[in-house]
């Protein structure tokens, strides 16, 4: 059986821990403390204990946004040794992510979406997304998706 996200998690931040990576032993401890409080959560509201693979790659895409976000409001304010540790920090996560699909890929998925839509114009924007969504959720970064499919449907205008 394939190793868990959070079993990696885990073994890469003992390893982290014995080789004194700072920034990966802080990254890997945030983001294992953000698998533990969803865990807490999910418990509270009277769910299993545990959290599923799915719920661990949607914490982490949340903060590799986080990451992205604070990187550019860094480098916006001038601040490049705060921008370079997000950047570090964003480079850690990443490398946990899924790999992503190739923009050919992407692009032959969202006009299947659009085959199924049928969009009339953009306003059916929603629609096509959600379809396209359904093939490339955590493998296509959502904004570029989001590019490619207002491109498409402009053609429909």
């Amino acid at each position: 059986m394939a190793e868990s996200l959070k079993e990696r998690i885990g073994k890469d931040l003992i390893q982290a821990l014995k080789e004194k990576d700072e920034i990966k032993l802080t990254t890997l401890r945030l983001f294992s403390a953000s698998i533990h409080n969803r865990e807490i959560e999910n418990k509270s509201h009277g769910g299993e204990a545990g959290i599923t693979e799915e719920e661990c790659f949607e914490i982490l895409r949340r903060e590799v946004k986080k990451r992205k976000e604070a990187a550019d409001i860094y480098a916006k304010a001038n601040r490049p040794e705060l921008e370079s540790r997000e950047k570090g920090e964003l480079a850690i996560l990443e490398s946990y992510l899924p790999a992503q699909l190739d923009s050919a890929a992407v692009s032959k998925i969202i006009d299947e979406a659009v085959l199924v839509v049928k969009p009339s114009g953009p306003k059916d924007f929603g629609k096509v997304m959600g379809e396209a969504m359904k093939g490339l959720k955590g493998v296509a970064d959502a904004s570029f998706v989001t590019r490619l499919i207002k491109e498409k449907l402009e053609k429909f205008a």
